[in-house]
């Protein structure tokens, strides 16, 4: 039987007092003072958060795993300096690790990196690996930790190697995912982030990362931005910049999920986009959480799409299971471990 892998939750209704410290927090930092202690959050106040909203919406709609980190918009890297990035992801990232412990037959950690805009990313590697030794099986890797003004090298520069070298030695893939936006340009959910997707894929055609960094692994979410949707035209920009085909130097590397909240999208990403490279996801209690009134459905009851593809089982498998498995080891590990 197939296990219903959800590649993208975040945890988008934790307890008021995580919030709460953060806005002290940053209220902190800007009168040049000390934040507060954190606040203590118990168990039963996380099991509630989570088994009135996604452990509900997860056992209604017949999914089985979920790999879960913080809330995205609330990374916020343009925030503050390096110290409070490194300190508010240090108590996001615990607290994910708290409900993977309470919950751990449905959920498994992806963790947020402190990626200050000004700061190197050795505080982002350190806590990559506090992380993964915590059981995490990823990270969310921001393109754009300024906030929506695109003034961070491309994902192609060296300065993000280092980084890259610690995900190849743990084996772990990174979700590429911006935060909030603080350009008033750009609405962060439907512009940012869309933004954000597809202008990753095209940094990613023009360089050659992936000859220096084979194992590298990239989950582009929200369905990869605009880039199904004008696949011709990447392929033909491909052409124009003299590279190979998309599928020989990019595709081996860099997933799709399915966060696409309707049957024609979802229909597109599939007829586009080979099978392989397809990871289902929700981003389920995230930017889009309403009824659907043409179908009375939830927008990101994205499952119930992926059910209607017409497609063989088998591939209905792979993008169930089969490539999240194969793209998250550690995550196979884990659920090998646990029988499954």
């Amino acid at each position: 039987m197939t296990l219903i892998v959800d590649c993208h939750g975040h945890y988008t209704t934790a307890p008021a007092q995580h919030d709460d410290w953060r806005a002290k927090q940053v209220e902190a930092w800007k009168e040049g003072g000390k934040a507060p202690p954190y606040p203590t959050i118990t168990d039963d106040e996380i099991r509630e958060t989570i088994e009135s909203n996604q452990l509900k919406l997860i056992k209604e709609r017949g999914a089985d795993v979920t790999i879960f980190s913080p809330r995205a918009s609330r990374m916020a890297h343009h925030v503050g300096d390096q110290d409070v990035s490194a300190e508010w992801s240090h108590h996001c990232n615990n607290l994910i690790y708290r409900v993977t412990k309470l919950f751990p037959e449905t959920f498994v950690g992806v963790c947020q990196l402190p990626q200050s805009p000004k700061a190197d990313l050795k505080a982002s590697i350190a806590e990559l690996r506090r992380c993964v030794e915590m059981g995490f099986v990823g990270c969310n890797l921001n393109p754009d930790p300024g906030g929506g003004h695109f003034e961070h090298p491309p994902l192609t520069d060296e300065y993000w190697f280092p980084l890259y070298e610690e995900m190849c030695e743990l084996d772990v893939p990174g979700m590429i995912h911006v935060s909030g936006s603080c350009n008033p340009a750009m609405h962060a959910t439907g512009g940012f982030y869309l933004a954000a997707d597809t202008v990753a894929f095209m940094q990613l055609m023009e360089g050659d990362l992936f000859a220096r960094f084979p194992k590298l692994r990239l989950i582009i979410p929200h369905g990869g931005g605009a880039v199904p949707f004008h696949w011709g035209r990447y392929r033909g920009l491909a052409d124009m910049l003299k590279k190979p085909a998309l599928s020989e130097y990019i595709m081996n590397n860099v997933f799709f999920d399915t966060c696409v909240y309707h049957q024609p999208g979802i229909d597109l990403l599939a007829d586009v986009i080979e099978n392989k490279n397809i990871l289902f996801g929700s981003e389920m209690v995230g930017a889009v959480r309403g009824i659907d009134p043409e179908t009375g459905h939830y927008f990101d009851d994205t499952k119930r799409y992926v059910d209607a593809l017409d497609i063989t089982d088998e591939e209905r498998h792979m993008i169930f299971e089969g490539n999240a498995r194969r793209v998250y080891p550690r995550l196979d590990k884990l659920l090998r471990e646990q029988g499954r």
